[in-house]
């Protein structure tokens, strides 16, 4: 409680400071939640008409502020039609003006995927939920069961070492139906084992970790990619064991890649995106990092994956697979890249590091270059586009709001190019129409920034559900100091801050909401000095908090009672929700 106090003299006057300081350093990392709004959202107060409600009509259509004239985009296509393994008919890609899909990719809502689990960064193609199933809480704590140890990479005398696990670094977990559990190479044991839930987990040490969700324990042997994965991997929806996943940096001479894994066999069975021609990149696309969760269009076998060249690449897979492995053909080898009038070598950078979210057929990107994109995946055109000011990290997340049909976007950015001399600046929060591009509420808060070590919104938004199906979370970080954070619970439909906590610690991990068994939710937030904090997502009042030793820059999931999160120290955790 805040009190008025009389202060007599300047000696007791520096006492005061003097205990302040100390409780600041030496206190709870969290603190208490703040009721209020201390600065109003701008609020786009037009009526929504039927062409701008998403669902109504099913199409996109820019308005006079989000066509991409606007921002002086220039794209381009190229399409290769075969890739296999007929060496005569493997030819290059071609540059085309126009394309049109020949099966059309139409996302059924976000009823992505058809096995139990987390299979992809924030769980579907909407990015909305890294947690499976119901955590079954009676005292709302957090327990340390199990940890395993990673390792590190070394790109580099003069850039040091990947260690542990990084942004977004969220681990996969799934429960494999018992016929395609019997075809793959885990352990004895563990195929043996009834309910199986297996970790992967690839991390900043090169290599892909499985492990079972019970005790962290081994289910097979790590598979050495030779790259660091700062990002998270990808599964096929339907329980196809197939794996994509991206290197978040070259190392030295050998370009990053996107890799394509079989898991019956545990081997890597093809890579693209690497030395890409294609590129517009002044390197000539060899740095191309992928740090973007890649999903899957189960209906027409098709990938989809932006990568850091500035290319969003997908293609036809032909996937089968039996008792002696998954093959894949690709084929449909299409590749999209973009310039605009503000992009270039020093600043504002092409290329996409945030994972898209797709409805229907519209896929939504945010870039390097402060765009967030819609793009019509089967004509390959883009509808429209919205200034986001800054470098977004940070995924875009679609919701449907079921009182009137409307799909919208929440999005935030890093500070980057929007810093000023000393290093501090404001970055925006966003409601967007996904019909239309056009803002619907935009809140901004200050914050500060360290090169390579950005502020701001690194975290992907965490949309409520249940009993907080009003909020929508955003985890601000270097906010309130350069070493502080805060997380902010937003009212959906006024943009409007509800509550909101101070870290004395900022935070690059997306919050995840959990469920008890009346519904309501309750938000795991992790943050850069290793604590993982349990509040109530209604309240923001804490419940529980736990501390892994080092920087949890990685992303949580969550199966049922269980999360699993990796750290820059090294580990890889299990933690229950009791």
């Amino acid at each position: 409680m805040k009190k008025r106090i009389v202060l007599a003299t300047a000696a007791f006057c520096i006492l005061i400071v003097a205990v302040v300081l100390c409780l600041s350093s030496c206190g709870d990392p969290l603190g208490e939640p703040q009721k209020g709004d201390l600065v109003a959202p701008v609020i786009n107060t037009s009526p929504l008409t039927t062409e701008q409600k998403l669902l109504e009509t099913g199409v996109c259509v820019p308005v006079e502020t989000t066509k991409p004239s606007v921002f002086g985009f220039k794209t381009r296509l190229n399409v290769k039609d075969y890739l296999g393994d007929d060496p005569e008919n493997d030819k290059p890609g071609v540059d085309v003006d126009g394309y049109v899909r020949q099966e059309e990719i139409h996302f059924s809502n976000n009823n992505y995927a058809k096995v139990e689990g987390v299979i992809t960064f924030r769980g579907d193609n909407y990015r909305s939920s890294g947690a499976y199933g119901t955590a079954v809480m009676t005292e709302y704590k957090l327990r340390k069961v199990w940890e395993i140890t990673t390792g590190e990479l070394k790109k580099s005398v003069k850039k040091g070492e990947w260690t542990g696990s990084g942004w977004t670094g969220q681990p996969l977990l799934v429960k494999w139906d018992e016929a395609t559990k019997q075809l793959m190479n885990l352990y004895d044991g563990k195929k043996r084992k009834k309910d199986l839930v297996e970790v992967i987990y690839a991390t900043m040490d090169g290599n892909i970790y499985f492990l079972d969700i019970e005790d962290g324990s081994a289910t097979r042997d790590a598979i050495k990619l030779g790259f660091p994965i700062k990002g998270t991997g990808s599964l096929y929806p339907d329980g196809t064991p197939l794996y994509v996943v991206g290197a978040g940096d070259d190392m030295g001479d050998k370009a990053a890649r996107a890799f394509v894994v079989d898991l019956i066999r545990g081997k890597v069975i093809y890579e693209y995106g690497y030395d890409d021609p294609f590129s517009l990149r002044k390197d000539n696309g060899k740095f191309c990092a992928f740090d973007s969760s890649a999903l899957f269009d189960v209906a027409t076998d098709t990938l989809i994956q932006p990568g850091e060249n500035g290319i969003l690449y997908t293609m036809k897979l032909n996937t089968s697979y039996d008792a002696s492995g998954v093959t894949i053909k690709p084929s449909e080898i299409v590749k999209w890249n973009y310039e605009t009038s503000r992009t270039g070598e020093d600043t504002y950078w092409l290329g996409i590091e945030s994972s898209a979210c797709m409805y229907d057929h519209y896929f939504y990107a945010c870039d390097n270059s402060g765009d967030l994109m819609c793009i019509d995946i089967n004509t390959m055109e883009l509808v429209w586009v919205q200034d986001t000011v800054d470098d977004s990290n940070a995924s875009p997340v679609l919701e449907v709001d079921a009182s009137d049909g409307t799909a919208y976007l929440y999005v935030s950015t890093s500070l980057h190019w929007t810093k000023d001399k000393k290093d501090s600046g404001e970055i925006p929060v966003m409601k967007i129409n996904a019909a239309t591009g056009e803002i619907m509420w935009k809140r901004t808060y200050e914050c500060k920034t360290v090169d390579g070590v950005s502020g701001g919104v690194q975290a992907t938004a965490c949309l409520g559900q249940n009993n907080i199906s009003d909020l929508v979370y955003f985890n601000v970080a270097r906010t309130g100091g350069k070493k502080h954070g805060k997380l902010v619970a937003i009212d959906k439909k006024t943009g409007g801050e509800v509550w909101s906590v101070e870290m004395k610690y900022y935070s690059w991990s997306s919050p995840v909401a959990v469920y008890d068994a009346k519904g309501d939710g309750y938000i795991i937030l992790c943050d850069s000095d290793g604590n993982m904090f349990l509040l109530d997502g209604r309240t923001g009042t804490l419940k529980s908090t736990i501390n892994l030793g080092k920087n949890i820059e990685a992303t949580p999931s969550v199966f049922g009672n269980t999360i699993v999160v990796g750290t820059r120290g090294k580990k890889i955790y299990g933690i229950v929700l009791e």
